[in-house]
């Protein structure tokens, strides 16, 4: 029998009786749909997405039929649809793809604009509204990674763009990195051991996977510059990871792969372009090692660790 919960407890006999009719509050709705109890609240408030029921005292309570609509707000999102579209979208079930990219493209547009101007108080600001407004997976699917390829045909040849670089992915690697560290500090058990792989610091796709598994209810450490085999070793037996995941964006010395990814007690992903690079030599090393799973980005990752029950509170 599960013990009662103090904090439910403190907020009275209302609030235990809805809990007790299958109603649920916002930490738990949270939970279960990967939509911060911040940005429910900003659906709610300023687009009516979702309006919870209320307990005299004012605590927001969820029915299964509030779950429901939350996971298909998150479908027209992960689509591309601005959240600002969602609720006509729900009531006419008409897709308005074409406005949808278009606003996507101008969010992208406003954070390239902040980046070549230098610009880190803009940049922030930019961000934390969109950050206000959509789960992680979305910002990734839509904002971030088509950002990144954008900014990779802006920089070619040019003049300045290893300055725009360096100020973007040292914004980006101290803003993923505070809300990692923020997420570290709700979960428990077992961490994700996530190295960088790359002689690159600041590798964008490695602070992504870090903040989605993060985000997804899983501590994460990690390490931001690579480790002989031996020494990964050593950190595997002292941190005990759930799994150890490989990360680079950059060919490798293949012939070192299998002294880093084998002997260790929990499931390995390498991750990244990486994966791309050595499609051939990887897949036949899948073949020799069951542990060793592939992902060419930061969503393929999230995917296969869900699918390997890797995310789940332990």
């Amino acid at each position: 029998m599960n013990s009662p919960d103090p904090a439910a407890e403190a907020l009275g006999d209302d609030y235990q009786a809805a809990l007790a009719q299958g109603f649920l509050p916002i930490r738990e709705v949270a939970r279960i749909t990967g939509v911060n109890a911040v940005t429910l609240r900003a659906w709610e408030r300023r687009y009516g997405l979702i309006v919870p029921h209320r307990t005299p005292k004012g605590h927001r309570l969820y029915s299964d039929e509030h779950v429901a609509r939350i996971q298909t707000i998150l479908t027209w999102l992960n689509r591309g649809v601005s959240v600002s579209q969602v609720k006509g979208l729900l009531r006419s079930n008409q897709p308005a793809f074409a406005e949808a990219t278009s606003q996507w493209q101008e969010k992208r547009q406003r954070l390239q604009e902040s980046i070549c101007n230098l610009a880190e108080r803009r940049l922030d600001d930019s961000f934390n509204s969109e950050l206000a407004l959509y789960p992680p997976h979305t910002l990734c699917q839509q904002l971030l990674l088509p950002l990144f390829e954008e900014l990779e045909l802006r920089w070619r040849g040019q003049f300045g763009a290893q300055a725009e670089r360096v100020f973007f992915y040292s914004w980006l690697r101290s803003k993923l990195g505070a809300r990692l560290y923020h997420n570290n500090r709700q979960h428990s058990g077992a961490p994700l051991l996530l190295i960088n792989l790359s002689d690159l610091p600041m590798e964008p796709g490695l602070w992504l996977t870090a903040w989605l598994a993060s985000s997804a209810n899983c501590p994460v450490e990690v390490f931001d510059w690579p480790l002989p085999p031996a020494e990964l070793a050593m950190a595997v037996e002292h941190i005990q990871p759930r799994a150890l995941l490989l990360y680079s964006s950059q060919a490798l010395n293949t012939a070192q792969l299998p002294r880093l990814v084998t002997g260790h007690d929990c499931p390995c992903l390498i991750i990244g372009p990486t994966v791309h690079i050595h499609r051939h030599e990887l897949r036949v090393m899948t073949e020799q090692h069951t542990e060793l799973r592939l992902a060419e980005d930061p969503l393929s990752a999230l995917q296969l660790l869900a699918d390997l029950n890797l995310l789940a509170a332990h």
